[in-house]
């Protein structure tokens, strides 16, 4: 005797051998035995064998018209073998029983499972539903085939071509678009953002990183709307200096300024003069919200996403032949030994008589000439002064530094410009530590060291960056530099408390500084009552918060665009031998542009090692490069140190110092360098 069985969903013969209680043990074509229950058991035969039965059943089921076989189903349950009858007209044979078992089972849309060889037919509207999503499924499937022989031919289909970034970046995986992007991907052995650069949906691989950015951050674009400019309507009183900046050339939101006058009693007073966005912007205006949900401009190199529009920026910005609103900070300083006597804060109007461009001063101001008093150039007797101060409240905060247990900073470490035009790029080397750069660092150290002091002084709370004494496992977590509400010492930078102050055109967090800065500027003891944000401001908590993340988000960007316009100089400048220097174990940076490449099994080499590199082949899209090594020199003495502090100070807070003019210029550290930075050295580019 033969079994038809159903066993797990399938359809199975073979051949009974013996029955035990209310299961058979079955002989299947295969040899193997198995036990299958009664109840599993459709049918039971002589002939044919098991074999040919499926063979004629799978037949059978084939040339089953299924319409008319709903038909003669009527609106009752059935069993099969008494719908077989009418169907077939007669008792259905052992292939007949089984095909049309087969027919049943197969046909959902038609036929209602109801039991073990139980159905009824669908009702006459579902069945009409179900057939139509049928048939506009196969309409689809054949649209979706005609999708994907398009994309196999380096063609975008004309639906994808508004859903291109959709596609990439946050795809509805249930539409045909996708479904076709993804199969013509699986068959081309390729992933979707390299067939859409081949097919042109994006046009190049910077297109790709800029738009996966924009995407993720700027899901509204990057533009503006329309907004007044607001005016200061304070009075404010005319500052009686003549205030210039010092900045790369290619920067337009000129935060800083400085003056030297010497007084008649012989001491001099510096002036430090920030643009004061904050005395037109006001909290919950407009303006505020636009630049709160941006919390910082976005650099990259050749290109940047401003935090507030052209017109605020100019309107606000410490422009050459301006007299501009600002928030200064005037120290009076003992030229002997160049201690400060006194600070005061005030808000004003002040005169800027030059713009000064690190491009064209940076020949020409070194220490040589400094000390020489060679050359010729603006403001010569004021950069003097200003230098030999920034000597000394760098000193300072060594001292303090190495109080708090921390050694000194190097200074010995290179920074790189980027510079994009035409989509060529150029890649110049700085020495960290230049004079121009500590000026602005030192001074802009002491102005948010300062202003931190004189919240904290007058009771209002402020944005901080701090290090040291956190909690966390180990040491180095503890030195992680964090922000808070509270003044609170940074070791790293060698100050009682650090408050970002002087970027309010380009960092939200300054801004809000500022608003506060005002406050105890102006109302003295009673600041904490008229200060936009009060102690333990649940809204303050949210700001830092905010900005936090999106300062992640950015200076990841970042990081990934230098490492693209990295990639786009070796080809531009065809590089195929290139000299690098070792970071730590199989870590690399190349000597003219700071590309870092990691070179897996690479024998162990002194950090500051020179080694030269066969370069084999790099990728524009998902930013790797692959080397060979050829040739290790010997690793200077000297250079080991300078790498070394490249690696510690990188994403620290004043790393000695990069100048501001250096992160309007695009400059930030490798993100592979950022998560090599260790806490040791405690220092971040965050002084700009």
């Amino acid at each position: 005797m033969n079994l038809f069985f159903e066993e797990s969903g399938d359809f199975k013969v073979g051949t009974m051998m013996s029955q035990a209680g209310e299961a058979y043990q079955v002989e299947m074509a295969s040899g193997k035995r198995t036990k299958v229950k009664i109840k599993d058991v459709l049918l039971q035969y002589a002939a044919p064998a098991p074999v040919e039965l499926l063979e004629k059943a799978k037949a059978v089921a084939a040339e089953i018209d299924l319409d008319f076989l709903w038909e003669v189903a009527g609106e009752e349950e059935f069993g099969f073998a008494e719908l077989g009858a009418e169907y077939f007209g007669h008792a259905p044979l052992a292939p007949e029983a089984a095909g049309l078992i087969l027919a049943l089972h197969s046909a959902p849309v038609y036929f209602y499972k109801k039991g073990r060889g139980r159905y009824k037919a669908a009702p006459e509207a579902s069945l009409k539903a179900a057939l139509a999503g049928i048939e506009k499924k196969k309409l689809q499937m054949l649209v979706q085939a005609g999708y994907v022989e398009e994309l196999k031919a380096n063609t975008l289909p004309a639906s994808m071509q508004n859903m291109v970034l959709q596609l990439l970046f946050k795809p509805d995986k249930n539409t045909i678009e996708y479904k076709a992007l993804e199969a013509a991907c699986n068959e081309l052995h390729t992933n979707p953002a390299r067939l859409m650069l081949a097919t042109g949906g994006v046009a190049t691989p910077k297109d790709l990183h800029l738009s996966k950015f924009l995407f993720e951050n700027f899901p509204k674009g990057a533009g503006f709307p329309d907004v007044p400019v607001p005016g200061v309507t304070a009075k404010l009183p005319l500052a009686e200096v003549a205030a210039f900046s010092i900045d790369d050339v290619t920067t337009t939101e000129i935060d800083d300024a400085f003056s030297v006058v010497k007084l008649d009693d012989g001491t001099l007073r510096v002036g430090i003069h920030i643009a004061a966005p904050a005395l037109g912007i006001r909290p919950d205006d407009a303006i505020d919200k636009m630049a709160r949900q941006r919390m910082s401009t976005v650099y990259m190199p050749g290109d940047k996403i401003t935090m507030l529009p052209d017109e605020i920026v100019a309107a606000f910005t410490l422009a050459e032949g301006k007299t501009c609103p600002a928030l200064s900070l005037y120290a009076t300083l003992d030229p002997t030994d160049w201690s400060v006597l006194k600070t005061e804060t005030r808000a004003e109007l002040v005169p800027i008589a030059s713009n000064l461009r690190h491009n064209d001063l940076d020949d020409l101001v070194n220490e040589e000439t400094l000390a020489s008093g060679e050359g010729d150039y603006p403001h010569k007797a004021e950069l003097g002064v200003l230098w030999q101060w920034a000597q000394q409240l760098e000193q300072g905060r060594m001292k303090k530094r190495e109080g708090f247990g921390l050694k000194p900073e190097q200074n010995n470490r290179v920074d790189f410009n980027f510079y994009v035009e035409n989509d060529v790029v150029t890649v110049a080397r700085r020495k960290r530590g230049a004079p121009l750069d500590k000026i602005v660092a030192e001074l802009m150290i002491f102005a948010n060291s300062s202003w931190g002091k004189l919240m904290h002084e007058h009771g209002v709370p402020g944005i901080y960056r701090a290090q040291g004494g956190g909690s966390g496992n180990g040491w180095a977590a503890k030195m992680q530099v964090r922000m808070v509400t509270h003044a609170a010492p940074h070791q790293g930078l060698g100050v009682d408390q650090y408050a970002w102050s002087t970027s309010p055109l380009r960092r939200y967090t300054d801004l809000v500084n500022q608003w506060q800065i005002i406050a105890c500027a102006e109302h003295g003891v009673t600041a904490p009552l008229v200060a936009p944000f009060k102690p333990r401001d649940a809204n303050l908590f949210a700001i830092v918060s905010a900005f936090d993340a999106a300062y992640a988000a950015y200076g990841e960007f970042q990081s990934n665009m230098e490492r693209y316009w990295c990639l786009r100089w070796l080809g531009q400048e065809t590089a195929r031998q290139v000299e690098a220097v070792v970071l730590k174990d199989e870590l690399l940076r190349l000597v003219d542009i700071p590309l870092v490449i990691k070179l897996p099994g690479m024998p162990q080499v002194a950090r500051g090692a020179s080694v030269t590199l066969d370069i084999l082949r790099w990728d524009e899209v998902d930013l790797s490069i692959e080397v060979r090594l050829l040739d290790i020199a010997a690793a200077p003495e000297l250079a080991a140190d300078a790498e070394l502090d490249y690696e510690d100070e990188a994403d620290q807070d004043g790393g000695a110092a990069a100048a501001e003019t250096l992160q309007e210029a695009g400059q930030g550290a490798d993100a592979e360098l950022a998560e090599l930075a260790s806490a040791a050295a405690g220092t971040e580019p965050a002084v700009e």
